[in-house]
């Protein structure tokens, strides 16, 4: 049975999410710390995201598939940024950026279900949690009131869902609503506290978006996330039958960029949320991957381009932000016959902000000889991705290490956090 009330609070919520996405609260954070986690579906091969241009047989091993060491950004004396990843090596050139190579989970399978769902509970298996780790981090914050965990997503993925209340966003995809129902709507909640205060809550955020959202970029497409293992390993998920890009791949570079500029901009407000996730897919490259252009390059390009919007869209609050990047799994060392990579273990992931201490590559580095490698095909996994998201938690958002071990990751006894990633 729903009375008058309680059918106008859906309709009012409806309405609030078509004009805003996501509600926010006018009450002061916990921390002026913020954390963004993002979650490249697919399993990015760290060799072309990060190649070791220096190692000496880099080039004979991926074949065509290698990049030419002047046409990377150099990291270091073994290391280099793919061409296409300009924003981040000024990142990297700022010390605002470290990275991390043959990092991995603790799962050792091949599945992209499996694995991103190791990668979110933050467990040793997939079947070990329901819920995510960072939504599991969110009340010792402080931030588990709804408004201060933000998914930039259709649906909230794994990683922020549990008994912490969150809340998510997404570019509206509805025509825009006109000032006449507004009007309307105000009118007819101007005398009802509850029902008006959510309104005024919604449309508040509607104006903080509002340049963001009125940008040229088109309209970000959906991303689609992987599960399970490929159908058909030789299907390139990026293009169509006709060797083109698919639409959402073609328009992924401000796409991405829409969707990186919108996080920055309800991450810098005031009083708008602490913690962001922000899931990307497209990095599952078995066919025609390419080198320093291609498919994967584009992809890249795509992703530097939402990094930096949400940088510029941050401002001064970049200086209290960290961004954690990470990916399932990574890819053979070896191309296979496509021209593409299959699924592999380690891999890279990535630490940015203003107070990251940056300009270091972590990497416990054996070289590309079969010998070296995992299963005598993939990148071994050297280092437990966990370690840099304890690190991350407990010296940036400055959790409790009892909290860390015994209910963020109560599976890694053994998994020490990272320590000094942080500058303050």
């Amino acid at each position: 049975m729903f009375d008058r009330r309680r059918i106008l609070q859906a309709s009012l919520a409806a309405t609030a999410l078509s004009v805003a996405g996501v509600r926010v609260s006018f009450a002061s954070p916990a921390t002026d710390k913020r954390l963004v986690v993002v979650i490249l579906r697919g399993a990015l091969d760290g060799l072309t995201a990060v190649p070791p241009v220096g190692d000496p047989d880099y080039a004979s091993v991926r074949g065509k598939l290698a990049i030419a060491r002047g046409d990377a950004h150099p990291l270091d004396a073994t290391f280099a940024l793919h061409p296409t990843l300009a924003t981040m090596h000024t990142m990297w050139s700022a010390k605002e950026l470290a990275v991390f190579h043959c990092i991995a989970s603790p799962y050792r399978d091949r599945s992209h279900f499996d694995a991103q769902a190791v990668l979110e509970t933050g467990g040793t298996s997939p079947h070990g949690h329901n819920d995510g780790w960072l939504n599991r981090a969110l009340p010792a914050a402080g931030l588990d009131d709804g408004t201060r965990a933000l998914a930039v997503a259709d649906t909230t993925p794994l990683i922020l869902l549990g008994k912490a209340r969150t809340t998510s966003w997404m570019p509206a995809t509805m025509p825009s609503v006109d000032e006449d129902f507004l009007s309307r709507v105000r009118a007819l909640y101007a005398h009802d506290p509850q029902l008006g205060n959510a309104l005024g809550e919604a449309l508040k955020t509607e104006a903080a978006m509002q340049g963001t959202m009125s940008s040229s970029a088109p309209p970000a497409a959906p991303m689609q996330t992987q599960s399970g293992m490929d159908a058909d390993p030789l299907a390139d998920p990026n293009m169509n039958g006709d060797g083109k890009p698919k639409p959402q791949y073609a328009n992924a570079k401000a796409s991405l960029a829409l969707l990186g500029a919108g996080a920055g901009k309800l991450l810098a407000s005031p009083d708008g949320p602490r913690v962001a996730v922000l899931d990307f897919s497209g990095w599952d490259t078995h066919v025609g991957e390419g080198a320093a252009d291609g498919i994967l390059a584009r992809r890249l390009a795509a992703l530097d381009a939402a990094l930096a919007a949400l940088k510029h869209s941050l401002g001064p609050a970049w200086k209290d932000t960290a961004v954690v990047m990470a990916t399932e799994f990574g890819r053979t060392v070896a191309p296979n016959g496509a021209g593409g990579t299959d699924h592999g273990t380690g891999t890279v992931a990535f630490l940015m902000g203003g107070t990251v201490a940056g300009g270091k590559v972590h990497a416990q580095w054996d070289g590309l000889k079969v010998g070296s490698l995992y299963q005598a095909r993939d990148l071994p996994p050297r280092t437990d991705v966990r370690a840099l998201f304890k690190g991350a938690l407990a010296d940036h958002l400055r959790l409790p290490r009892t909290a860390i071990e015994g209910t963020v990751f109560p599976d890694s006894g053994t998994v020490a956090p990272m320590s000094g990633l942080f500058t303050a």
